[in-house]
């Protein structure tokens, strides 16, 4: 399976966004970001166009002002960390927009961290980069690609290495330098200890209900500061949280959140780490429609108060634009499917499973496929 890494789902949309404003790319740490800006570059790591605030010399160049002569495309990498950022930014943008383009990367949420500085509204287009899914991995979604993603997860260096090794020694220093560097650099946080531990809890609470209680006895903590915590995981892109989807016209729950971990690899049980690419996969595809094409979306779950449960719905412009319930193999119909379908307006429901069935309902919208086909189908990035 040949490709070019640099060359990512995004790139074509950046390239073209940049000719009107700044592009901001965030996302989980090793996901892929470096690579692209240096492909899109055309430069490798020592392009003195690429920028980096973990370095102290680019550091220096970069409050000093000195770039490059000559050179269209800036990209500056983690900059976000430092405090005046926004404003820095803001300043250069304004003062050279028509003779250069700025391209802005980091691990973590480039929309949040607003640490005292002046806004960029109006002056970049956001984009959050995704691990690789299976329309990315291979263009053809074979049933191959599907297990490897399933044994390897979504990352470059486990997925394109295949190697057993080589993913647990990458999850171990990955899981290190998130959880010391990046929580260091960037939240104020004392318990270190204790946030680890509830990382490590997160993957056996893949796909259920997150219990906030739960966790903050077993933590001996407070609520809020559980809550908290949760928060920083997400905002670094360890996880991200599922809400239910609040349909009057059953009795829905309206608070527990469901967890995902953005590397399912992690995710020991089967089951689980399939819904997890599925929720990343949709969460991906959710993404890119509010990203790159303008499309306010939501990925939400359906679950009443007698937990009949459909693992996830896909809302687009605040409507339900579809459904989807993941099984490992070929699996029975669950009761839970065609009760939502008879009551819910959602257009259509899909069942995918790692099996080989493929049908569809004789009255209901509900159809019954391999996932590599509902992926092939719906052109899922």
């Amino acid at each position: 399976m040949t490709r070019v890494l640099g060359d990512r789902y995004l790139s074509s949309h950046i390239r073209s966004d940049l000719k009107e404003k700044m592009v901001f790319v965030s996302g989980p740490r090793q996901v892929g970001k470096t690579t692209m800006s240096l492909h899109l570059l055309g430069g490798d790591e020592d392009d003195p166009a690429y920028f980096n605030w973990d370095d102290v010399d680019d550091q220096k160049r970069i409050l000093k002002q000195e770039f490059p002569p000559g050179r269209r495309l800036l990209v500056f990498d983690e900059i976000h960390k430092y405090s005046r950022w926004r404003n820095w930014l803001k300043g250069i943008y304004d003062k050279t927009k028509s003779r250069r383009q700025y391209l802005v990367t980091g691990s973590a949420r480039l929309d949040i961290y607003r640490r005292g500085g002046d806004s960029l509204t109006g002056r970049y287009h956001f984009y959050q980069m995704h691990p690789f899914s299976l329309r990315e991995f291979d263009k053809d979604c074979n049933r191959d690609a599907v297990t490897a993603l399933m044994k390897f997860g979504g990352f470059p260096e486990p997925l394109f290495a295949q190697s057993e090794k080589r993913l647990r020694r990458w999850q171990l220093e990955r899981s290190r330098q998130v959880l010391r560097d990046d929580l260091r650099d960037l939240e104020k946080v004392d318990e270190l200890v204790l946030i680890s531990r509830l990382a490590e809890r997160l993957p056996e609470l893949v796909g259920s209900p997150l219990s906030v209680n739960a966790l903050r006895e077993d933590l001996q903590v407070a609520h809020a500061t559980v809550q908290n915590w949760l928060n920083i995981l997400e905002r670094l892109f360890i996880l991200f949280r599922v809400a239910p989807f609040g349909s009057p016209k059953i009795r829905a729950v309206k608070k527990e959140a469901k967890a995902y971990l953005w590397d399912w690899s992690t995710v020991a049980d089967e089951g689980a780490r399939f819904e997890n690419l599925v929720a990343c996969q949709l969460l991906k595809y959710c993404h890119f429609m509010e990203n790159a094409e303008g499309y306010p979306m939501e990925l939400r779950y359906i679950r009443d108060t007698d937990k009949r449960e459909v693992d996830f719905v896909v809302m687009k412009e605040g409507r339900s634009f579809f459904a989807v319930e993941c099984k490992v193999g070929d699996a029975s119909i669950p009761q839970s499917l065609p009760y939502f379908a008879e009551r819910l307006d959602i257009p259509q429901f899909y069942l995918v499973h790692l099996g080989s069935k493929h049908f569809e309902h004789a009255t209901l919208p509900l159809r019954v496929l391999p996932f590599h086909k509902f992926v092939k189908e719906l052109n899922l990035p």
